[in-house]
């Protein structure tokens, strides 16, 4: 049975026990919100080791980090690398969104070094294949794309990527209202092409039963794709994006009547002032399903500083609702991330996850930063970099600005406001 299921029916699974005591809430709260949909618990029956984590309703803001090979970068080790920084700098989850070399393989050695949920878009190995097979994507069918669903589910994959709302309907939406830059989303791309030169619907959403049941079988979690996003802050909240949305929220129902564990993603590149209506809009729309955004990016002339812009979207996104972010890297737009990109672009999000928290009223947020402000105040140096969000980083400055023995900064030097307001009577203290 899948998790949604086993809450439904009053069962505390062991999961569900795990993710309370990471969230350090009752278990019965857990149990409330998965079985409403508005939490999810990503965890194949399959993927031996996980070390479960929830997404959604009360919960801590989850960051996502992706990795993977693309065809001008196959080889497996450095992905690997990028999985180990990835989890040591704090993700939640990773995805693994492979398109070159042995997919197989690379998926297989992600699972099996991974104890974080993981994720994948199973159309990238179904059109590189057919892309193979026949030098054609469009030569992909249906039952290409259902195979490697099941071989994922199969090999252990917690969360994948479908894009079932990118149906004929929302494509004409879409070209009622032309965008500056088009579709953006890769495997949103992938099955307009293919709907165009098959004229025929989308399979995900016309055979949603089907993935329903592998789905159901393996208890994987389904992460609603937003083939239509926006990739400019200047065709964002279009027709085209609200008439995918739409349909992603009938098919949330469909799914969790079904007893499927259901998320939805979101945008993309979005204004300031447009972040929370897109949140509020989804959440609405989509009853409440866990909101998982990719950044939303609020500027789009920042190549080399997109993991900033995604991490000011998130903050906004996050601070609105939303329950997970995926990571954006300082390689965005430019080029396959190194694995200094995946750290700064994990440690990005989740500050921007951790502001948002404070705003929802996480538990353990406001202690978090109430003792980094006690340690800052008696000058505790050792205890503000264990406390620090990235204390790797927080160290090796401490060690290359301070020289020496010394009790304060190279900043203020003697004339620390700490050192110097420690002389202040406090009428906390009486002195």
């Amino acid at each position: 049975m899948t998790q949604l299921l086993e809450a439904r029916a009053g069962r505390l699974t062991p999961a569900i026990r795990r993710v309370a005591e990471k969230e350090k809430q009752p278990v019965e709260r857990i149990a409330e919100a998965l079985a409403a949909g508005e939490t999810v618990i990503p965890a194949n029956v399959n993927h031996a080791g996980l070390d479960p984590e929830g997404v959604g309703k009360g919960l801590r803001t989850k960051v996502n980090a992706n990795l993977g090979t693309s065809p001008s970068f196959p080889d497996l080790e450095p992905e690997l690398i990028k999985l180990e920084v990835a989890v040591a700098a704090g993700a939640d989850a990773v995805m693994d969104l492979s398109t070159g070399g042995d997919i197989d393989a690379v998926r297989r050695a992600v699972l099996a070094g991974a104890k974080v949920p993981v994720g994948t878009v199973p159309i990238y190995q179904a059109a590189a294949h057919a892309r193979d097979r026949s030098g054609d994507v469009t030569e992909m069918t249906p039952d290409d794309l259902f195979r490697a669903i099941e071989l994922h589910a199969s090999d252990g994959v917690d969360f994948i990527t479908v894009h079932c709302g990118v149906t004929r309907e929302a494509v004409q939406r879409l070209e009622s209202q032309p965008r500056v830059i088009g579709v953006v989303s890769r495997g949103g791309a992938l099955l307009i092409n293919w709907m165009m030169r098959r004229d025929a619907e989308n399979p995900l959403y016309e055979q949603f039963d089907r993935l329903l049941e592998i789905a159901k079988r393996h208890d994987v979690t389904l992460s609603l794709g937003d083939g239509l996003r926006p990739g400019s802050v200047v065709d964002a909240t279009d027709r085209g994006q609200i008439a995918e949305l739409l349909i992603l929220g009938e098919l949330v129902a469909v799914a969790r009547e079904a007893g499927v564990q259901v998320m939805v993603e979101g945008p993309g590149h979005v204004p300031l002032d447009q972040v929370a209506a897109n949140v509020q809009i989804q959440k609405r729309i989509c009853h409440g399903a866990p909101f998982y955004v990719l950044g939303p990016l609020v500027t789009d002339v920042a190549p080399g500083y997109d993991h900033i812009t995604s991490a000011i979207g998130g903050a906004l996104a996050a601070s609105a609702g939303a329950d997970f972010l995926c990571y954006v890297t300082p390689a965005e737009h430019l080029g396959l991330p190194c694995p200094e990109d995946v750290r700064e672009g994990v440690i990005a999000a989740r500050i921007a996850g951790h502001a948002a928290d404070l705003v929802k009223g996480v538990p353990g947020a406001w202690e978090w930063d109430r003792a980094m402000s006690k340690a800052r105040k008696s000058l505790q140096w050792e205890r503000q970099i264990a406390l620090a969000i990235d204390p790797v980083k927080a160290e090796r400055v401490r060690a290359e600005r301070n020289p020496g023995e010394i009790d304060v900064c190279t900043m203020c030097g003697q004339y620390c406001a700490m050192k110097i307001d420690s002389g202040r009577p406090h009428a906390s203290t009486g002195r």
